[in-house]
């Protein structure tokens, strides 16, 4: 029903930024709640910044200042601009929709969509 892929990510170095992107394919119609989310190797995922299909922001106490997350609802994408990066932000991240609307009607999952990852890595 929907597909996400992401990109954009890659080695940086510490204070470096990067740009992630996850653009929703499929028949959907619209997009809910997108988000971004981060796991380390033998950790949780955990949540890293979500917005709503109105704008409505939230972030990880982590990354309040340094990422910037916001939405194109035209394409169906989500980006996260990481700035001023650290090394204990390297990880997968993970894009993540939790309700897609279709012709065929409304679809949320548990937990949502997932896209397959991308690596993130910052050196000191």
């Amino acid at each position: 029903q929907v597909r996400l892929v992401e990109s954009g990510g890659g080695l940086v170095q510490a204070g470096g930024s990067l740009r992630l992107s996850c653009a929703a394919s499929g028949r959907q119609l619209s997009v809910n709640a997108m988000g971004w989310y981060r796991q380390g190797s033998g950790e949780q995922r955990e949540v890293v910044a979500t917005i709503t299909s109105g704008g409505t922001t939230n972030y990880a106490d982590s990354v309040k200042g340094r990422f910037t997350i916001s939405r194109d609802n035209a394409k169906n994408t989500v980006y996260l601009q990481m700035n001023s990066l650290k090394p204990e932000d390297t990880d997968v991240y993970y894009c993540n929709v939790d309700r897609i609307t279709t012709i065929s009607g409304t679809y949320y999952p548990r937990g949502g969509y997932w896209g397959q990852g991308t690596q993130v890595t910052v050196s000191s």
